[in-house]
């Protein structure tokens, strides 16, 4: 590893020249931080994702313990560089022999930071989670997608689902149906739009997987899970799907 000298103290002060109050402003209502909403309390400067991923090209190499403190920052642009210096490093380092350690040690400090709740937005977990993915292809743990699907917090079982984009893309679609189905009755709105999401991805690599899967769970789906994954559909299928959820009375 390259070792700069950098620290997550001059990349936050890099990162605050973006800042712009009127845009942190709308990133809170976006963002849903308000009382009781899923994203309470989080802290916007209002930098821009272009502006994140750039002063993140400049501190690509910071060491984990100061990727840590930007992770474990209470301001939502500093998490959000944290996680794509990290997807972006694990992405550079081939799956090769060589490299597999180096690999390793990045996924297990994605996941501890996960699993600390660092990664509490669905933005983290979107632009951060299918690259680590990849992991789970290489070294399959049912167990930890289990585990995370079946938590009570919201962004571990987000996690649990976007890791399988990187098996979705792979070809690999039985980790998306199974999750799907352990989701299937999830409360959470945030949990139906990303498991829809990820149906949609796994119908593009195989529609008819996903018309036998919504066959049989099509009828129950919450809607919004239910829309996200017809919308590659045609129109006759749409209406016919989303007509066995009207009658079925699922909101």
């Amino acid at each position: 590893m390259i070792h700069t000298g950098q620290t997550a103290a001059e990349a936050k002060q890099a990162l605050a020249v973006f800042a712009d109050p009127i845009r942190a402003k709308n990133s809170n209502w976006f963002f849903k931080t308000g009382p009781g909403e899923y994203g309470e309390g989080d802290v916007f400067i209002g930098a821009k994702v272009p502006q994140v991923r750039a002063v993140g090209k400049r501190f690509f190499y910071l060491p984990l313990e100061e990727l840590r403190e930007l992770a474990e920052s209470p301001v939502h642009e500093e998490r959000l560089m944290a996680a794509h210096i990290l997807a972006a490093r694990f992405a550079l380092l081939k799956p090769t022999a060589e490299n597999q350690n180096a690999r390793r040690q990045l996924f297990e400090f994605y996941l501890e930071l996960g699993l600390e709740q660092r990664w509490n937005n669905w933005d983290l977990i979107d632009t951060s989670a299918p690259y680590f993915g990849s992991w789970l292809i290489e070294h399959p743990d049912d167990a930890l997608l289990e585990r995370l699907s079946k938590s009570d917090s919201l962004w571990d079982r987000r996690l649990a689902v976007m890791f399988t984009f990187a098996h979705i893309r792979a070809g690999i679609l039985e980790p998306t149906l199974r999750l799907a189905r352990t989701l299937h009755n999830d409360k959470q709105d945030l949990i139906h739009k990303a498991v829809g999401w990820m149906l949609r991805e796994l119908g593009k690599k195989n529609i008819d997987a996903l018309r036998t899967y919504l066959e049989e769970m099509g009828a129950t789906m919450a809607r919004t899970q239910l829309r996200y994954a017809i919308e590659k559909l045609g129109p006759g299928e749409r209406a016919h799907f989303m007509g066995l959820a009207k009658a079925s009375g699922i909101r």
